[in-house]
């Protein structure tokens, strides 16, 4: 029987969340991030495309077990819509399609956006990540071929209007999971006859995630190397301390904290840890619950279900 081969990198978990810049893309971060942790796993919970900068919640270890939970929160982007021009793209990277010498006033922008709160329905970019008979539409459209996308429902629970110019819109918008934000700027400049793309856009939360926990990539670099800088050596050469960069990691079970809480005993843990049920003890436990999270002293333990006061595991935690 072959032997399997041993795993490369540090089994180190948590989340990273980073203030990604414009141009990279999000599995060039998710590589770089790894390398930088020399983790063993990492994955990213929601790509955001090279132009557009911001919250790139990465995770790294155990925490990739909860990137559906931080996939499915709200989020909120800062976008530029520029009007005059609609794109291939439906952004500054595709050529121009359509244009107009029409401008939208700042009142008729405003009577516009209720249109597009609430729950809504929207069709994907031709660029995008959909797949259309098991192929991506962007690989489609590469090819030039114009894609039948149908339309979806989408939730957006807030639009605001920053700042108004004659040939461009500041807006912030908080939606749901599979909201394309170059999808709203497109439609909303064909409903304002002037056509428009996303000249700017920057994601600025990912629920659980805010603002306070971005880290940049010269934040984590300067916690890596100290004053040495990005070392172009392999690896092995580089210092071996990781207290500094290990520090900028969010814990993995913040990503849980829409699910209901229920603190365990260091024993009720080992038997959780073995795929065992155990009965949840206290006055205020919950009797059911089809998803919660069991934690020991603090410490992520498992994800399961409560049934008639018995707590379940479905995913279970390293120590």
């Amino acid at each position: 029987m072959a032997r399997r081969g041993k795993k490369k990198g540090r089994p180190i978990s948590g989340w990273l969340v980073l203030d990604k810049p414009v141009g990279m893309g999000s599995t060039e971060a998710v590589s770089k991030i790894k390398w930088l942790f020399q983790a063993e796993k990492a994955g990213h919970a929601g790509t955001l495309d090279p132009l557009a900068s911001g919250m790139l919640p990465i995770a790294l270890g155990e925490a990739t077990k909860t990137v559906p939970y931080v996939q499915d929160g709200a989020k909120v982007y800062r976008f530029t819509v520029a009007w005059g021009e609609e794109r291939s793209t439906d952004d500054l990277e595709g050529p121009v399609t359509k244009s107009s010498d029409q401008r939208p006033a700042e009142a008729d922008v405003l009577l516009l956006m209720p249109k597009y709160t609430g729950v809504i329905m929207q069709t994907p970019p031709q660029f995008s990540a959909i797949k259309i008979a098991g192929e991506r539409a962007y690989d489609l459209a590469r090819d030039g071929a114009t894609v039948d996308i149908p339309a979806r429902e989408v939730e957006i629970g807030r639009l605001d209007l920053i700042e108004h110019s004659a040939d461009r819109t500041i807006f912030e918008v908080e939606c749901g999971k599979g909201t394309y934000v170059r999808s709203l700027a497109r439609d909303m400049g064909r409903d304002l006859g002037c056509f428009g793309h996303i000249a700017e856009l920057r994601r600025i939360e990912v629920e659980p995630f805010t603002q306070e926990d971005f880290v940049t990539i010269a934040e984590l670099e300067a916690a890596r190397f100290g004053e040495r800088g990005e070392s172009s050596d392999s690896a092995d050469t580089v210092p071996v301390d990781f207290d500094a960069i290990d520090a900028l990691l969010v814990d993995t079970s913040a990503a849980l904290d829409c699910l209901p809480q229920i603190a365990i005993s260091d024993d009720a843990a080992t038997k959780i840890r073995l795929g065992n049920p155990v009965i949840i003890r206290g006055r205020d436990a919950p009797v059911e619950a089809e998803e919660a999270c069991a934690t020991a002293r603090g410490k992520l333990v498992a994800i399961g279900a409560i049934e008639q006061g018995m707590f379940k595991p479905k995913r279970v935690f390293a120590r």
